[in-house]
């Protein structure tokens, strides 16, 4: 029997280490490959219906969170997952590398301005993880500093949440092999040479850095009411799946209500 797929949340009261989560796992599923894409489509359309409802209810707000090593396919989880939500309440933002600006205010001030306003989804493609990942990793600002941000992550999250948000924050866990596949994939088809980056070759020759700066990442920030979930990122179809089951769960937790409607519509009839 299949287990559910909340067991994905990462568990860091027993000393989460990312080795002890299975890239290729696919135990919460009962079916194969046909059957997930069958079921992907009928989350779709769940997703659609709950998303609709959040976003007339025009109360509650959802903060996704979606962090990955390169290739492991974080830009199709968000379009093949939300394909069928509404764009207006459905709001995707990349964080790339910091402009001057952004660079001359604390790391936290891009992000802000981002998080989902009432009946909201935000998406974050990469976030403010960057900055206990890649700036740790590259030695962009001293460890007693970087240090220091899981707590302010903690505090922000925390912030988020008594505010009314949900946040929920998924790493795409991809092992170093599927990687390669997917990186000479991009090389060999040329309708996808486009999404190849050298540095990404640079960022691969760093990834038992990663591995460590994400885990520790994942130990210091995953809490009660800003989880994360380890999603195996080997089987493409796979990880879209748990991702959408995970986040059609959420929102029937939400429940989120139509409104009622105004008064005096009850057998009004719209004149010619």
């Amino acid at each position: 029997m299949a287990r559910s797929f909340q067991g994905y949340m990462a568990d860091t009261e027993r000393g989460f280490r990312l080795k002890d989560h299975a890239a290729d796992d696919h135990s919460c599923f009962g079916g194969e490959k046909e059957q997930g894409e069958v079921r992907l489509v009928e989350l779709r359309g769940k997703l659609a219906q709950l998303q609709e409802r959040l976003f007339a209810e025009g109360e509650q707000k959802v903060l996704v969170v979606l962090q990955a090593m390169d290739a492991a396919g974080k830009d199709s989880t968000v379009r093949d997952v939300l394909s069928s939500t509404n764009p207006m309440g459905v709001h995707a933002y990349g964080f790339g590398r910091p402009s001057d600006e952004e660079l001359a205010h604390d790391y936290l001030w891009r992000i802000h301005a981002h998080t989902p306003a009432k009946g909201q989804i935000a998406i974050f493609n990469r976030s403010h993880y960057e900055d206990v990942l890649v700036v740790r990793i590259n030695d962009l600002v001293k460890k007693d500093r970087w240090k220091k941000r899981y707590r302010h992550i903690r505090d922000f999250e925390s912030m988020l949440v008594d505010e009314g948000v949900t946040v929920i924050k998924f790493f795409l866990n991809l092992s170093r092999g599927a990687q390669r596949e997917q990186l000479q994939q991009r090389l060999d088809e040329e309708q996808k040479r486009w999404k190849f980056d050298p540095r990404d070759l640079d960022v691969r020759e760093q990834w038992d850095d990663y591995m460590e700066a994400y885990e520790d990442a994942i130990r210091e920030t995953s809490t009660k009411d800003a989880p994360w979930y380890i999603i195996p990122a080997d089987r493409r179809w796979y990880r879209k799946l748990a991702v959408a089951e995970i986040l059609v769960d959420t929102l029937k937790d939400l429940d989120p209500k139509y409104p009622p409607p105004a008064d005096g519509l009850e057998g009004l009839v719209i004149p010619n």
